[in-house]
């Protein structure tokens, strides 16, 4: 469904997203568990106090129809996480197995002009990648930004390290041909190095001669090669701007003649496009810090909604934890939305919004049901859809593995409607009349156990 803005859930974001409607979202920031091996817990007395998750992963951790599922429709990134179970471990292969899942349906939520933005450490970033590139394709790969955590100061050991020591954490971009990049939104300012080069000054401020002509061949842009008051393209290289922008700057004094060619003046700008590595943010410290562990600066969530987002766009945080992507994408005039396991966020967000926007005054829409779809339209009714089920699966129980004729087969929704499924057709499966009473409103895996514990399936 397409969402109130300031709406919270509390639940399992799958479940969350798989209720969102396609192409609602214009922003995308996770920064989901990093499957460091690691269990983080708030301090007692802090906000955060009672925050806590342990950062491992099993396959028993895991909902393993996901990975059937994956395989069926993204063969890609199945295979990228296969590979990832025999390169690293079963854990890393189970870690991947809950992104790539959720990831599916981010990329049916968002919009052809949005983007998305992962957070991970070098634990499993170079999978992550691997299984963004099958999903959102690899043309979409837009940055791998690197972000030090230790700005202002350098916080190292006094004890001898085998390995050089990490303080960065990575942050995979992807987005579309088509996405927004204001990049004129998050310039860097120039730093007195980067100002000395602007010595020459006129009437209208600093400046620096540069080079008219184009230093690429004239094959790459054969629109700038254009002949421009007498003068020829230098070197049969073209101008560096076309006809009409060359016109603007000599009207404005900024096209000058000096050895021979033409030269334009270079004027400082509000700062300069900002690079991938970005070493100018630090770590939350007070009064924002809050408790909560793995948390986030809003500075660092400022730059990316700014630099990715429009006032009035839609930002989600699925993994919203302390609400860090809210309170920024508030405070930047965006609507907002999450989702957390924990009801902690909802207390958070309420708190750090009322001490860090001057007690602006709102209410949280929080919600912990399941949101469902609007965008299907009025779909068949799931019998309508037996015979070609029965069909597809040659009369075979999906669950038990056994042929039935058709009168004891009844249809069965794959994920319950009461965690989000749908009657679309991709979500309907055909499940002789016992395994579906067994089944209920749980799920395959909770059901495939029973048969296992029964001894109907081997292990």
């Amino acid at each position: 469904m397409a969402l109130a803005n300031r709406t919270l859930f509390t639940g399992d974001n799958l479940y969350v997203l798989r209720g969102m409607n396609s192409e609602s979202v214009d922003l995308f920031y996770l920064d989901p568990p990093f499957n460091s091996n690691a269990t983080y817990s708030a301090p007692i007395g802090s906000e955060a106090a009672g925050a806590a998750f342990k950062d491992s992963w099993a396959l028993d951790d895991v909902d393993v129809e996901w990975h059937g599922q994956i395989a069926d429709e993204h063969p890609g990134a199945y295979r990228v996480i296969d590979a990832a179970g025999t390169a690293h471990s079963k854990g890393m292969q189970a870690y991947l197995i809950m992104m790539g899942i959720r990831l599916i349906e981010m990329r049916r939520i968002l919009k052809p002009t949005g983007s998305i933005y992962l957070h991970c450490d070098p634990t499993a970033s170079h999978y992550l990648k691997a299984l963004m590139d099958c999903i959102f394709g690899q043309h979409q790969f837009r940055n791998e930004i690197t972000w030090k955590r230790t700005a202002r100061k350098y916080k190292g050991s006094q004890h001898a390290p085998k390995r050089f020591l990490t303080n960065g954490d990575t942050i995979l971009f992807y987005a579309d041909k088509r996405a927004q990049f204001n990049a004129d939104a998050v310039v860097a300012p120039y730093t007195a190095e980067n100002l000395k080069a602007f010595k020459l000054r006129d009437h209208r401020g600093s400046y620096y001669l540069d080079t008219a002509h184009n230093r690429a061949s004239a094959a790459s842009r054969p629109n700038l090669c254009y002949e421009y008051e007498g003068y020829w393209p230098p070197h049969e290289s073209g101008w560096k701007t076309g006809l009409e922008r060359m016109k603007e700057l000599d009207a404005a004094g900024d096209i000058v003649r000096e050895t021979g060619r033409l030269m334009r003046k270079v004027r400082p700008r509000a700062g300069i496009y900002r690079a991938s590595i970005w070493d100018d943010i630090d770590a939350p410290d007070k009064p924002e810090r809050t408790g909560y562990p793995t948390q986030k600066p809003v500075a660092l969530l400022e730059r990316i909604i700014q630099a990715s987002s429009s006032e009035g766009d839609f930002v989600f945080d699925p993994f919203c934890g302390c609400a860090t992507t809210l309170v920024a994408a508030e405070k930047l005039s965006r609507n907002w939305g999450g989702a957390d396991l924990s009801d902690l966020a909802v207390k958070l967000v309420k708190q750090r919004i009322k001490r860090e926007l001057g007690g602006l005054l709102f209410n949280v829409v929080h919600r912990t049901d399941i949101p469902k779809r609007t965008d299907q339209g009025k779909l068949p009714p799931p019998r309508s859809h037996a015979h070609r089920l029965y069909g597809e699966q040659e009369g075979m129980c999906k669950a038990c593995r056994t042929h039935f004729p058709f009168r004891v087969m009844q249809v069965d929704h794959k994920v319950p409607q009461a965690k989000g499924g749908g009657d679309e057709l991709d979500n309907l499966q055909m499940l002789c009349s016992g395994c579906n009473q067994r089944k209920g409103t749980g799920t395959m895996v909770e059901l495939l156990a029973k048969l296992r514990q029964d001894g109907i399936l081997r292990k």
